[in-house]
């Protein structure tokens, strides 16, 4: 059975929009985009992603990585998105998508993601898609939650856990520091 992990960035007040560029996310008039770029602290997490043969977006973070990463020159980042396998949960995106090796799940995502789940492979992990994480978290899908906390507030813009989400118990599994002050934590169910 498959597992599906989260690893995202949030600021130390749950932010988790628009990490990576200035004009990454303005939804809401956010004006803090590009927040972790700075930290670099995705390099470091990525023994969290060792385990990982495939992609879960939501649909906007979806369209936001394809629009940016398909033609990045320069980043280690860009032949691994581009060749890995992504599945897409959505309702309203149609099919065919796109970017290379990409599979739209239509329907609900809990029941979708489910299946997903069940079949054969290693982690499928899931960057931002904060609606799709906690709609997963409704549903105990989540296997495991990388959380890079960064040493910012940002006051302002979308959280990864809002007011009357799913309750969920975590137990820390893994811990560590980066050298610029950003903390990386995994969390599974308890």
């Amino acid at each position: 059975m498959r597992r599906i992990v989260v690893v995202t960035n949030l600021t130390l007040d749950g932010v988790m929009q628009a990490p990576g560029r200035p004009d990454e996310d303005r939804r809401g008039g956010f004006e803090h985009g590009g927040w972790a770029a700075p930290f670099n602290a995705m390099l470091e997490a990525g023994e969290s992603m060792a385990n990982m043969d495939a992609l879960l977006f939501g649909r906007w973070t979806y369209e936001s990585f394809h629009a940016f990463w398909p033609n990045q020159t320069g980043s280690p980042f860009t032949e691994v998105l581009n060749n890995i396998p992504k599945y897409v949960a959505s309702r309203t995106l149609e099919g065919p998508l796109l970017w290379s090796n990409s599979t739209l799940l239509k329907g609900e995502a809990a029941q979708t993601v489910a299946g997903l789940k069940e079949g054969p492979g290693r982690d499928v992990v899931i960057f931002g898609s904060g609606e799709l994480v906690r709609s997963l978290m409704r549903a105990n899908l989540i296997d495991e939650l990388v959380l890079l906390f960064h040493p910012l507030v940002l006051g302002t813009g979308r959280r990864l856990f809002n007011d009357g989400g799913a309750f969920a118990a975590l137990r820390l599994v893994d811990s560590k520091t980066t050298s610029k002050g950003v903390l990386i934590a995994s969390y599974r169910p308890a």
